[in-house]
């Protein structure tokens, strides 16, 4: 009986241990870093029918050289069935960090499974930001992608063919669109931003340029130039008309042209004169006298 019983325990043991044996560490580990956002990932460790938990650690440069080595566990990553851990909160510093990771079954657990060399938060991947550029009137305005209180943004604008007078604005915080230019009419402008993370001294590529011209701006300026050119025209017609009346207007002023009446006026060259004595009327010889004009007004004014 005690020779059974020994037996029966040894085999248990046996089992206990064979199924710790199982429990095997993860595998590889590594980090997804894009836009100062860091999540550790790792393979599942996988048991039949079993649902595996996962624990994360991460030692920093302090706990490295001032802290005998320790390692600090990362709250939110703690007994996780998720194969991804974020530690954005965690790496807080621009220093070299070491992590591991084990995984858990009940009460037992595998060995740590540590990240290969060390993360800095400076070898994130950087990607320019999404922006969408509008034409109100004519002012340039653009709108930039919130990428967190970390980020700023290098926008740069110009005149389409005018690449050379190129302008730079720096917006440092996203919180509505951004004012960039007052457009001249019947011109386009484009623009193109990138990222930039003054913590780690980085920034990323440039974004497509887009570009876009001011609302209603080209059929305005047509009109304008249209109601220019016909005033033009009108004065180029009608200005040697006035030239022409004004020099009258002066001449007669200063030198006016005496106009006899009507009733001294004489239509014929010559004048004829028909005296009638008072006596004989009916005898009346018919004068004809030439006399010049200027004669004959003297004659009718005595």
């Amino acid at each position: 009986f005690f020779f059974l019983v020994h037996s029966i325990f040894f085999f248990l043991l046996l089992g206990i241990l064979g199924e710790k044996a199982l429990l095997t560490a993860p595998q590889n580990i590594s980090i997804l870093s894009t836009n100062m956002k860091h999540f550790l990932t790792w393979s599942p460790v996988i048991i039949q029918g079993e649902t595996v938990r996962y624990s994360v650690e991460f030692q920093g440069e302090y706990e490295r050289v001032y802290a005998n080595e320790s390692w600090i566990p990362i709250s939110e990553c703690s007994l996780i069935p998720a194969t991804v851990c974020n530690i954005t909160e965690d790496i807080s510093a621009t220093v070299a960090y070491n992590l591991r990771v084990r995984a858990a079954l009940g009460a037992r657990r595998s060995e740590w499974g540590t990240l290969k060399g060390f993360f800095n938060r400076n070898t994130t991947s950087l990607t320019p930001p999404v922006m969408k550029v509008m034409a109100d009137g004519y002012h340039l305005l653009v709108e930039l992608e919130e990428m967190g209180p970390a980020f700023q943004f290098c926008v740069l604008y110009w005149k389409k063919g005018q690449e050379r007078r190129m302008q730079q604005k720096l917006v440092k915080e996203v919180s509505s669109v951004v004012h960039l230019d007052t457009m001249e009419a019947g011109a386009e402008y484009c623009v193109k931003a990138q990222s930039y993370v003054e913590a780690i001294n980085r920034s990323s590529s440039f974004s497509q340029t887009q570009c876009v011209r001011a609302q209603g701006d080209t059929s305005m300026w047509l009109v304008t130039a249209l109601i220019s050119c016909a005033g033009f025209a009108v004065a180029a017609l009608t200005l040697p008309f006035l030239t022409w009346k004004t020099s009258k207007i002066f001449q007669y002023s200063c030198c006016p042209v005496a106009v006899l009446p009507d009733t001294l006026k004489v239509s014929e060259p010559s004048s004829q004169l028909i005296l009638c004595g008072s006596e004989g009327a009916e005898q009346c010889d018919l004068m004809v006298v030439v006399m010049p004009s200027e004669e004959v007004l003297r004659l009718w004014l005595q």
